[in-house]
């Protein structure tokens, strides 16, 4: 997909995102993109897959111009970026979840940072 296209597929994504939930994240994006399933996102939530990247579709230098697209998208909109804990869902301790292969601390902050609608802002999302 050429990178203009890709940049306007984001952008209406994360806008529908914004407006279904008040934020958007890396994760319901990939999902909102079919590059990565429901399912597989909670196999991952529930440790059943060690690191999100292994089931996104797409190389890593696909998905890392995604999470840059969706960083200026941010800026561009005035959200707030919330890193958020992704921690695993089911019986057990609860361990910190990986999404990256090599868990390079700036790629997890990428991954793990939440985009929020600030409610003064409202009016800057359509």
């Amino acid at each position: 997909m050429p990178k203009k296209k890709m940049e306007q597929s984001i952008y209406r994504y994360a806008t529908e995102l914004i407006k279904e939930k008040g934020y958007v994240s890396p994760v319901d994006l990939f999902v909102k993109m079919e590059r990565l399933t429901q399912k597989q996102a909670e196999d991952w939530r529930f440790k059943r897959i060690p690191y999100l990247e292994r089931v996104v579709i797409g190389n890593l230098s696909k998905l890392n111009n995604i999470l840059k697209i969706l960083e200026k998208y941010a800026r561009e909109k005035n959200l707030k970026p919330s890193i958020t804990v992704y921690k695993s869902w089911g019986k057990g301790p609860k361990k910190l979840l990986r999404f990256s292969k090599t868990a390079n601390p700036h790629l997890e902050e990428l991954y793990s940072t939440h985009y929020v609608l600030v409610k003064d802002k409202k009016e800057s999302i359509d």
